[in-house]
């Protein structure tokens, strides 16, 4: 195992975050904050961590996918444990629990929130518990292969480990490259959106704040009523732009190309927006009379369904009063999730195409024996890899979802709280039902349920298995292992 090169990338992502801490202290002297001397004293204690971590360049750059797995999980949780200390140590979060849970909510684009009231944070505060949405949207880890390149192939293994998906692979030669455009069309749409806010009269915080919680399809919102107090408009741009991020990110770059035949026929991306499509004339039908008048209907479900499906978690209405036809439809969107390679969480939008392709693969083989079938999307056979690795990936997700639900029913919480408690988190969405519908919060689980929560966050967000590689014995075996091997273990 080449720890040194571990050791390497969690120091890099040490100062990167350190370098990021900076934009709220720049917001708290803007806004004459005293808490923005903590954000401070923390970056210089990643930039600090981090150079030291990185003084010895390691002999070798070369790592495989255990590796990419491990520096993954590792990168994120040091993000969480470094980036909560400013909403400890300042006292706007007393509780360290709580101070880390809102953090890893952030960065895995979550937005389940403990807090209570979220005006009375400080807008330094408030900019950087927005801005980790951003951050961990596209993931960190993107981000430093667009500045350092490594060698020998094993950025893609980075790049696996952390970008959601059934896979991933190189739009242009280099990953370096694919990783630069993958960050500026994520900056590109960003840019677009605040400055649509702002056209909207939307003040520029608020605009900020939005636009980095939309871009990472996080949720986390400036106000107590999230999103409901804006203008019809503003809740429209959001909405579309919602769903933008929750497309695949490789139809952007056949757009920007003109490589137009290519983006329409992604099979993944026209069900994504035929699931949407579907379920906001649905809902809308179903809270017609609540709503005064169609527009509004349609206005309300829509930005729900786009929230939900792209696991974003803003409101502009509280959807918990709903008919039960319409949170049963939010509640199936949670697991559908967005697209493959977009920013949303969620089992994602691919991985169902190839589970209803491979089960109707299967009832044809009963009924016509010798014939031999394949799975294909966008008119290519799928490998049996992937759809091994899909069928895995489903089991997995539904015995990590089934434990959680069960370790929170000891606190004696009904099981609609529990069940959609654990559906919001490993899916990265935020608000579920009853106790955390989206005008509550999280604050009210146990410390145990909090953590149990906060891993299912992760695993979530980090796809499963990186973060499971990481508590796998062996792989703590090696790592505190002494033996130094002549060559890297694959």
């Amino acid at each position: 195992m080449n720890k040194s090169m571990i050791r390497y990338i969690l120091g890099s992502v040490l100062k990167i975050e350190g370098t990021l801490l900076l934009l709220p202290c720049l917001t708290a002297v803007i806004y004459q904050e005293s808490e923005g001397i903590y954000f401070l004293l923390t970056a210089a204690l990643c930039v600090a961590l981090g150079m030291a971590m990185t003084f010895r360049k390691p002999k070798t750059s070369i790592f495989y996918l255990k590796e990419g797995c491990i520096a993954t999980s590792l990168s994120w949780i040091f993000l969480s444990l470094f980036g909560c200390l400013p909403f400890y140590i300042s006292g706007e979060i007393p509780s360290f629990t709580n101070a880390l849970f809102e953090t890893i909510s952030g960065f895995t684009t979550t937005g389940a929130s403990i807090l209570e009231d979220v005006e009375a944070l400080s807008h330094c505060t408030l900019l950087w518990r927005s801005f980790t949405h951003w951050i961990g949207g596209m993931g960190v880890l993107v981000f430093l292969l667009a500045i350092i390149p490594l060698s020998g192939g094993s950025n893609i293994n980075l790049m696996r480990a952390e970008s959601p998906g059934p896979s991933v692979g190189k739009l242009v030669p280099k990953m370096r490259y694919t990783a630069r455009l993958l960050y500026g069309i994520y900056i590109g749409l960003t840019v677009i959106e605040i400055v649509l806010l702002l056209a909207g009269h939307m003040p520029l915080f608020d605009s900020l704040c939005t636009a980095f919680g939309t871009a990472g399809t996080g949720g986390f919102g400036i106000k107590n009523d999230s999103l409901i107090g804006y203008s019809s408009y503003i809740q429209w741009v959001v909405t579309i732009f919602m769903v933008l991020f929750g497309v695949n990110f490789n139809a952007y770059y056949f757009l920007l190309f003109r490589q137009f035949k290519k983006a329409l026929s992604m099979e993944e991306v026209r069900y994504y927006f035929l699931i949407i499509f579907t379920a906001v004339a649905v809902i809308a039908f179903n809270i017609h009379s609540m709503c005064a008048g169609a527009f509004d209907a349609i206005s309300k479900a829509a930005f729900q369904v786009a929230s939900i499906i792209t696991t974003t978690g803003f409101s502009s209405a509280n959807f918990d009063l709903w008919p039960q036809t319409s949170k049963t439809i939010l509640v199936l969107l949670m697991f559908v999730g967005a697209c493959a390679g977009s920013t949303g969480g969620g089992i994602k939008v691919s991985r169902f195409v190839i589970l209803c392709k491979t089960v109707v693969k299967e009832l044809s083989s009963y009924i016509h024996p010798k014939i031999i079938r394949k799975v294909k999307v966008d008119g290519k056979p799928v490998e049996h890899e992937v759809v091994r690795a899909t069928n895995v990936y489903f089991i997995t997700f539904m015995i990590l979802f089934s434990f959680s639900v069960l370790a929170l029913s000891f606190e004696g919480k009904d099981l609609v709280t529990n069940f959609t408690a654990v559906a919001a988190t490993i899916n990265n969405i935020g608000p579920g039902l009853e106790l955390v519908g989206p005008t509550q919060n999280f604050m009210h689980f146990t410390v145990f349920s909090k953590y149990v929560l906060m891993f299912d966050m992760l695993a979530g967000r980090l796809e499963l298995f990186p973060l499971l590689i990481l508590l796998h014995p062996t792989v703590w075996k090696d790592m505190l292992s002494q033996r130094r091997p002549k060559k890297l273990d694959r």
